[in-house]
């Protein structure tokens, strides 16, 4: 089961409702369900533990920024004793088309710099991540440019969809098994 959900994005107001940070968003969403405590600041990251039966599953928000991800996640699997496969990584992929959700247990990091941050630190692609569509980007426009703007005004109704059926699959896989997860979520995004 999963023991440490971490949502990616980047902190400060400058990237508050950029396509980058829908991690972060989702997390948000998730936490107000779980009716999490308020999130502690440590050295790489702000988190916050809940209780689930007899286990405590750790949300965390990475503040390194997306390019240094790999810094937080490394201290918190080493601080709660945790293995990659314990966590599940909520990440936007400009791959996928927009409100569109993927539970994967492993994987490349796709071209996402947070990926390839946790990946380059870590030592491994096997860990459970969930891409949100962000895509696709239009033609002739940098990725860089494209994920760090905000969304558009027409898309703030799928948006708020995919935020919403995000935040219910990071509830459900914490309690349950993670290919029950998969076959949940990917088969039916729509909830």
């Amino acid at each position: 089961m999963i023991s440490l959900v971490v949502g990616l994005g980047n902190i400060g107001r400058r990237y508050r409702a950029t396509r980058h940070n829908v991690g972060f968003d989702v997390l948000d969403r998730a936490a107000a369900r779980l009716k999490a405590p308020t999130p502690v600041s440590t050295r790489y990251d702000e988190r916050t533990e809940i209780s689930c039966g007899d286990r405590q599953v750790i949300l965390a928000w990475p503040t390194t920024y997306m390019n240094l991800s790999g810094l937080a996640v490394e201290a918190l699997l080493q601080f709660y004793a945790l293995s990659p496969a314990d966590m599940l990584v909520v990440v936007d992929d400009f791959a996928l088309p927009l409100g569109k959700l993927r539970l994967r247990r492993s994987g490349s990091d796709g071209g996402h710099n947070g990926l390839m941050s946790i990946i380059e630190t870590i030592g491994t692609e096997d860990f459970p991540r969930l891409r949100l569509g962000i895509g696709p980007a239009p033609a002739g426009v940098d990725p860089a440019d494209f994920v760090l703007a905000p969304f558009e005004k027409s898309e703030s109704e799928a948006v708020s969809a995919m935020i919403g059926t995000a935040a219910e699959a990071v509830v459900f896989t914490i309690d349950h098994r993670f290919d029950e997860a998969m076959s949940t979520f990917n088969a039916n995004p729509a909830r």
